[in-house]
């Protein structure tokens, strides 16, 4: 393999795991705006369906970026 081909690889598997890290910190962020009065006095019911959200988002979206270099590019 080339240094761009490792270039590529890495940048991409850079990309997987920023995305695991966003779900999961909004997760923790929607958590937080439900629970507590950080961000609103009281909390708020909006942060249980955001963080269900950010939830799937943490788990299935690394999967669903990486499916998109399984298949050869169409030309």
């Amino acid at each position: 393999m080339s240094s761009a081909d490792d270039t590529m690889w890495r940048n991409r598997f850079i990309v997987m795991n920023l995305i695991r890290i966003g779900g999961t910190l909004g997760v923790l962020a929607c958590l937080l705006l439900w629970q507590s009065d950080i961000f609103v006095h009281g909390g708020t019911i909006i942060g249980l369906p955001l963080a269900l959200i950010f939830l799937v988002i943490s788990f299935f979206g690394p999967k669903l970026y990486a499916s998109r270099f399984r298949e050869p590019p169409a030309s």
